[in-house]
């Protein structure tokens, strides 16, 4: 039986790959400190014998006792309103964070999976992004403290790889949306589908022309297993992303007819360094892991649309 480590494991992607690893008999060894994933997500595991609840941050050491075969590096704020908080903490958590996830593989002889992101891409002057474009990021911006942090975390996992031949995958994760997600996350479809269901006017930051691809839940987490799952000499990186390609016009108009609301859409100033266009190419996860999405983003919004109902307790 693997015995299997998730940072953030309580988080929106933790909680579901933990659920995922689970259900395929592995014992699972969830650290999370709890900063923005939830005890609630995971409430419903920590009767499973099989799983193994840790409170801590990333950027302390950590070494449970026993074996661990696989790292799934998870831990770090995700959305702009949270790792904009406190962005050298972003930063310690991204880097030290990966740096005591690689001591310990090396110490366990563990295989790493590190969650990095489509942020490394930056506000792209290539169109879709290739995981061979080094992207176009700003390193003294608001952002930069995640988009740079996740820059080094790769740089960390590749150098580790050579100079210890640690196993290690790199995936780029691109717009993922589903239930878990916090409910004060301030990512676009979550934003979205709450101020729609409460009637209130959907904020599009800019004209709204600017692009996203946007990934069910479900689906990234196959493809998360399906990496790991490679043979040690593919490292990626590697796109998980749905190629799929929306305006943000066009996802508020499809929010609004899918919850029936009667909200406006209003108009407001773009932050700084948002990315205009943002659309993976998923050439790399097809041929290597015959991966591709599979739920429709007007399927997921459903779903995740009953779970924020449930959430914000509206019938």
């Amino acid at each position: 039986m693997k015995r299997i480590l998730v940072t953030g494991g309580a988080g929106f992607i933790g909680s579901h790959l933990c659920v995922r690893l689970l259900n395929e008999g592995c014992q699972v060894v969830c650290l999370d400190n709890f900063l923005t994933g939830s005890p609630k997500n995971i409430q419903h595991l920590t009767a499973n014998p099989n799983f193994q609840m840790a409170e801590q941050d990333l950027t302390t050491p950590y070494c449970p006792d026993g074996p661990i075969d696989e790292i799934y590096n998870l831990a770090c704020p995700a959305s702009p309103i949270h790792y904009q908080y406190n962005p050298i903490k972003t930063l310690k958590t991204n880097v030290l964070g990966a740096i005591n996830m690689l001591d310990l593989a090396i110490k366990k002889r563990s295989k790493l999976l590190q969650a990095s992101t489509s942020e490394v891409y930056g506000d792209p002057a290539v169109h879709p992004q290739p995981e061979t474009y080094w992207g176009n990021v700003n390193p003294i911006g608001p952002r930069s403290c995640y988009d740079e942090g996740k820059r080094c975390a790769e740089t960390l996992c590749m150098d580790y790889y050579r100079q210890y031949r640690i196993p290690i995958k790199i995936v780029r994760i691109f717009n993922t949306y589903g239930p878990n997600m916090c409910l004060n996350d301030g990512r676009v479809i979550s934003n979205f589908t709450i101020q729609a269901l409460m009637n209130q006017d959907i904020t599009v930051y800019g004209d709204g022309s600017q692009t996203r691809s946007f990934l069910y839940i479900d689906d990234l987490v196959e493809g998360l297993v399906r990496t790991m799952a490679t043979d040690d000499d593919f490292t990626g990186p590697v796109n998980l992303g749905n190629p799929r390609e929306f305006t943000i016009r066009q996802l508020a108009t499809l929010v609004l007819e899918i919850t029936r609301s009667k909200a406006s859409v209003i108009l407001k100033p773009l932050p700084a360094d948002d990315p205009q266009r943002r659309k993976p190419d998923i050439t790399t996860a097809q041929e290597n892991l015959g991966w591709s999405p599979t739920i429709l983003l007007e399927q997921g919004l459903v779903k995740m649309m009953k779970y924020f109902k449930e959430e914000l307790k509206i019938k």
